[in-house]
């Protein structure tokens, strides 16, 4: 069973307790930042996300099939308050719990069942070239996203591409794209950009990363970059499993060599993950 489907069995069995991030990382078997990567590559969704979703879709059948109190209900979803529940409850599905109970059905609510995970993963994937990085800097245009909204990244490149041939102190003609910074809601700042040496004068709109020197599993991306998230998810969800190797912590990220052809969409593309024995 994959750290995923491990995830999601915890979930559906302890949803109902105060489960927190960490909890459903050690029932998974791996790290923090390895289940987040995972289950949003997996499923499209975060892993908190998905836990509130679920509570909050038990807790609107409760009401509907005829709770006597609302603040009972409230708890058992995971809520201190009347008033937290209600806001949270408002956010979820756009009408107040009052509401619910009174119609007596969700028929009109965006209710979210237990997950059957996205299991789409390449029946193959070839062994990773291990390699000792370097430590290095990388410059560029920095967006937030979740899994829901990763599918804006392709236009950030579009708007980080005119910039290239421009940046001081840029380093070789390859190009990254870089995956930090997540927290417990599945968002995680994605940076497109070059490497660079040395403190430079950067446009204000940039931001930089400091990755470190580490040990890493390569991988090549082949095909079209549309599928680049396929490539992702078969990594973090059969490959690193199977392997007898852990995620380490700090940045992975993409890398575009010279010859990727960013109208096309082809070209050599890495995929580089931290790892320890």
């Amino acid at each position: 069973m994959s750290p995923v489907q491990k995830a999601i069995w915890y979930i559906e069995s302890h949803f109902a307790d105060d489960v927190v991030l960490d909890d459903i990382a050690q029932a998974s078997g791996v790290s923090r930042y390895h289940l987040v990567r995972a289950f949003g590559l997996a499923t499209g969704c975060s892993v908190m996300r998905y836990v509130r979703a679920r509570r909050l879709s038990e807790a609107a059948k409760a009401l509907a099939n005829g709770a006597p109190g609302i603040l009972a209900v409230a708890i058992d979803a995971g809520y201190g308050s009347h008033e937290a529940f209600t806001r949270a409850f408002c956010d979820q599905f756009g009408v107040p719990p009052e509401t619910v109970r009174a119609r007596g059905d969700t028929n009109h609510l965006p209710l979210t069942e237990p997950l059957k995970m996205n299991e789409t993963v390449l029946e193959t994937i070839a062994e990773p070239r291990l390699e000792d990085g370097r430590r290095m800097t990388v410059v560029g245009l920095a967006e937030r996203y979740t899994d829901e909204t990763s599918a804006g990244i392709p236009a950030q490149w579009q708007r980080f591409l005119p910039y290239l041939g421009t940046i001081a102190g840029q380093v070789g003609g390859a190009t990254y794209g870089v995956c930090c910074d997540s927290d417990a809601n599945g968002n995680v700042k994605y940076l497109c950009g070059v490497e660079v040496s040395g403190p430079s004068d950067l446009p204000p709109e940039f931001s930089r990363v400091d990755i470190p020197a580490c040990r890493y599993a390569i991988f090549t991306h082949y095909g079209h970059i549309s599928g680049i998230r396929r490539t992702w998810r078969t990594i973090y969800t059969k490959w690193l499993p199977a392997s007898r190797l852990m995620r380490a912590e700090g940045p992975d990220f993409e890398r575009y060599s010279e010859d990727f052809d960013p109208e096309g969409g082809t070209g050599g593309i890495e995929i580089w993950i931290p790892v320890h024995a």
